[in-house]
């Protein structure tokens, strides 16, 4: 027989709510709360095993072991963080920190806005980096948000959390990456006008901010994105994307 929720007072909405709001409830617990069927069946994709599925609709054919509960689409708007609520919700285990911080990485320091962190994970995804080292004072990769805007990539990239810069920078060193630091300064060499080495950390900074002086004094070389005169310097997310699909366009041009 299918299970039911019909109250705001069960349990398990009152957990589905703490995961949907609270970093501390989610580490805790060790659950990342995920929204949509899409995002569902990426999870499953990447070996990631949801525990508890709530569905506003027909039940999904899931694995053994994996509690699915009908509840109605009140309760469901009510349960998620999003303003039009998606017709799953789902609890899953925050996939574990995996080996070293290597390869191709992307640092994000200081990055305040989820959906930039979601984005940033996605496109490093897509253009064949290793993983993602968030240093600093960094928006929670496993928030509803974050999750959603990197369309399933959290659960198969490396993701590394590092709060405290100099750890992040220590690390990098120990593993012999260079550090190629996106800012805009005299001394900036434009992107497309060298080479990136194999291994290499790229580093981009805070929406508002930049990158900071210990990043921008530990960098090997400084870049810059070539732009119209009188333009602005891109949004962090997309000025990492312009960047990484430049590492990529380059490696595949010399397969």
């Amino acid at each position: 027989m299918e299970e039911r929720i019909t109250s705001r007072h069960n349990p398990l909405v009152a957990e589905f709510r703490r995961l949907a709001g609270d970093k501390e409830a989610r580490r805790s617990a060790g659950l990342l709360l995920g929204q949509g069927r899409k995002l569902l069946v990426e999870a499953l994709a990447s070996g990631l095993m949801p525990k508890t599925v709530l569905t506003s609709e027909e039940s999904p054919d899931m694995p053994d072991g994996v509690r699915c509960l009908r509840v109605t689409e009140e309760l469901l708007a009510y349960v998620s963080p999003m303003k039009s609520a998606p017709e799953v919700l789902f609890t899953a285990p925050i996939p574990e920190e995996r080996g070293p911080v290597f390869g191709r990485v992307l640092l994000a320091e200081d990055m305040q806005d989820p959906g930039n962190v979601g984005t940033m994970i996605r496109t490093a995804a897509a253009f064949g980096f290793d993983g993602i080292l968030l240093a600093g004072s960094c928006a929670d990769p496993w928030s509803p948000k974050a999750v959603r805007s990197s369309m399933g990539a959290a659960f198969r990239l490396n993701i590394w959390e590092r709060p405290d810069v100099g750890e992040a920078l220590e690390e990098l060193r120990e593993e012999g990456l260079p550090i190629y630091a996106a800012a805009l300064a005299e001394k900036a060499e434009q992107a497309g006008s060298f080479r990136f080495p194999e291994r290499f950390a790229l580093a981009v900074g805070n929406e508002g901010h930049g990158l900071g002086e210990k990043v921008l004094a530990a960098a090997d070389k400084i870049i810059r994105i070539p732009m119209a005169p009188g333009a602005e310097s891109l949004n962090a997310a997309a000025a990492a994307a312009v960047l990484m699909w430049e590492v990529y366009r380059e490696r595949e041009k010399h397969v």
